[in-house]
């Protein structure tokens, strides 16, 4: 058995084999590219095992090499740091110690998803790319029409909703100065184009739902439409991974930071890591959620009587990725609680 360190860039990466006993076989720059790494690869043996960060590009590596028959590990960045931190810092270094913890079998991985989970990731990022960038553009039309003159103003307050059917022919109409209004304009084009590229995202999403049984089963839970529904699902991707409720609130980021020393015992706020997408969807699915089911109301009124409003929602949030964990794995739809 060899084991591979890859240093993973854009354009190449930084790979290092060596054998069974530490010894350094080859430790080189390598382009990209297929013919490249089958080159680097060649007399390295039948069983290979290959290890590399996790990083925005290295599932094109991942997914090459498992092509060519080489086992690999995707490593926690931030954890391989902590276990090799090293002042002199360089990819033929970081390569290097990549292939001694793999060999040593100290390798923190994270979850390896499948194509069809990220390709099913891709069309929920960009779907909430359009949504933000909307926003940003909605905005910036409202920090316009605030800088004009005291009658556009008054014409403004007049329409309750700026972005309806109404408000948009009011903003068309408007007698704003030259410039004002061909940045308005433009503003407003962009808006419309937004539109269009959030409605056939919204269409994408509908047919990922309609293939997805574990997204119609979180659909039934309150708070979670189909948007939503389809991104728990996706970053979930396999519900058997978590063998505790507490994991998916860890995996989540949910979860109070903890000090603890001698006598003293302190909970933080949450700790703000592990999956930040799932970590939204469950904090965000909060306020529908308790207009729309009494016992989470309860819920949520109580926490927010003990403690406060923020600490209310995020133990709101750990409750509905609590009923989604255990719908998921007893595969049936949320029944709310009936009473007489």
């Amino acid at each position: 058995m060899n084991y591979m360190g890859i240093d993973h860039h854009k354009q190449y990466s930084q790979m290092t084999l060596m054998d069974e006993k530490g010894k350094e076989l080859k430790n080189e720059r390598v382009w990209n590219f297929r013919s490249e790494v089958e080159k680097f690869l060649q007399g390295a043996g039948d069983e290979v095992k290959a290890v590399i960060e996790a990083g925005r590009s290295s599932y094109t590596m991942v997914d090459l090499l498992e092509e060519l028959g080489v086992d690999v590990k995707i490593a926690n960045p931030k954890e391989v740091k902590a276990i090799a931190k090293a002042k002199i810092k360089t990819d033929k270094r970081d390569s290097r110690i990549l292939a001694h913890l793999l060999r040593a079998n100290l390798i923190p991985e994270v979850y390896q998803r499948s194509g069809e989970n990220r390709r099913r990731q891709r069309v929920l990022r960009q779907r909430a790319f359009f949504v933000g960038t909307m926003t940003r553009v909605k905005n910036k039309i409202r920090a316009l029409l605030a800088q004009q003159k005291e009658e556009i103003q008054i014409e403004i307050s007049r329409v309750k909703n700026l972005f309806s059917r109404k408000g948009l022919e009011a903003l068309n109409g408007l007698d704003l100065p030259d410039t004002d209004s061909e940045l308005v304009d433009g503003l407003l084009k962009m808006y419309q184009q937004l539109k269009e590229r959030i409605k056939e995202s919204d269409e994408l999403v509908e047919s990922l739902y309609n293939k997805m049984p574990e997204a119609q089963l979180i659909s039934t839970v309150p708070g979670f439409g189909k948007f939503f529904s389809v991104l728990v699902s996706t970053e979930i991707a396999d519900v058997g991974r978590f063998s505790r409720v507490e994991k998916l609130h860890s995996y989540a980021g949910v979860i109070p930071s903890t000090y603890s020393s001698g006598e003293r015992h302190y909970h933080g706020h949450i700790i703000k890591e592990g999956n930040k997408w799932l970590r939204w969807a469950a904090v965000e699915a909060v306020w529908p959620a308790i207009k729309s089911d009494f016992d989470l109301r309860v819920f949520f009124d109580k926490q927010a009587k003990r403690k406060n409003i923020n600490a209310a929602k995020v133990a709101t949030a750990r409750r509905l990725l609590t009923i989604i964990y255990r719908i998921l794995k007893e595969r049936r739809n949320y029944v709310p609680y009936k009473r007489s």
